[in-house]
This record gives structure tokens, C-alpha cells and sequence, in this order.
């Protein structure tokens, strides 16, 4: 089993949840199966009520982050829409490191609250259409389900259309 630290931006993330005065359930998650299909295959989630947070880096000097919200059927248009939005030349999904130092967030824990104020957060339109998502904690170890209603409260967010889109079928 692998060892996941439990990372103070747990206890960010609830505070922030408790200061917006908004429902949410905590839902505990074995951290090795924190990545969104291993925890919708074993906790029999559908991957259309799970929504990723992917942390996008724009290559400019200085660098650009922007956190993007989008359901686990879509796939980030980084190279389109995301890169335009920012208006860099190019952009990339943050590495692991990199995530972990602007979120202060591990990678499959990553959630859209408890996050430095001055980091946008752009969520692709079709979160919006769910009745619930289920998005990162703070760490491997919980999951928040909430109405997607709920990111609207927060600062910096955007609601964009076309963000992400459905994967090509295969």
C-alpha cells in the first residue's frame, strides 16, 4: 500500500465549504483508489457524477495556472480552448510537483475549494447540467459530493462553454 500524506489543505478545503454555507457530503476514499476510475469502478459512482480537477499550466513567462473542473466522460481541450483562454502559445496539464506547490493539493485530491485565492478556476458547462458532482477533497482519502450550483459561490470561478469535450469514439 502506498503512503499518501493527509494534507492540511483538508482541513482548507471543509472551511471553505463551512464558510459558504453550503451542503456537501463527505464521502471517505482508500487513497489508492483516489484516481477518478479506480474510485468510480469500486465506490459504484457513475464517471458522469465525478468531475476532475486538472490543473493547466499556460507556458508564458510568467507561467499561467488555471484549475479546470470538467466530468470524468469529457476530455480538457487544452491544446484549443484552454490554451486560448489563457492566451498562450502553449499550455500543459502541472505536473504532479507543480500541482502540489499551487494547490498545495496531491494529485487525485485536488478540488476546487480550499484553493489560493488569486488561482481562476474555469468549469466546462456540462458540470453544470448534474444534479451532483463528486469532486476531490484536499487529499486521497475523502471525496465531496456537492450540487454543482455550489462552485458559483466561489471566487475567480467561470463557467465556460465548450472546455472539454466528449472523447472521439474510438
Amino acid at each position: 500500500m502506498n503512503e499518501y500524506k493527509k494534507s492540511d489543505a483538508s482541513d482548507a478545503v471543509i472551511s471553505e465549504l463551512n464558510q459558504l454555507k453550503v451542503e456537501y457530503e463527505i464521502m471517505p476514499c482508500d487513497p489508492d483508489l483516489a484516481d477518478t476510475a479506480s474510485f468510480c469502478e469500486n465506490y459504484g459512482i457513475s464517471p458522469e457524477d465525478s468531475a476532475n480537477a486538472i490543473l493547466v499550466v499556460g507556458k508564458s513567462d510568467p507561467k499561467i495556472f488555471t484549475l479546470c473542473i470538467l466530468l470524468a466522460t469529457h476530455k480538457l481541450d487544452v491544446n484549443g480552448a484552454v490554451r486560448k483562454k489563457l492566451g498562450t502559445k502553449k499550455a500543459s496539464f502541472a505536473g504532479g510537483e507543480e500541482t502540489e506547490n499551487i494547490t498545495g493539493m496531491i494529485v487525485g485530491g485536488v478540488t476546487p475549494f480550499g484553493l489560493p485565492s488569486s488561482l481562476s478556476i474555469w468549469v466546462d458547462e456540462a458540470v453544470m447540467e448534474r444534479t451532483s458532482i463528486i469532486v476531490g477533497g484536499g487529499s486521497r482519502d475523502q471525496k465531496i459530493r456537492i450540487n454543482p450550483n455550489t462552485l458559483l459561490n466561489l471566487k475567480n470561478i467561470e463557467v465556460i462553454e465548450n472546455l472539454a469535450k466528449l472523447p472521439e469514439p474510438s
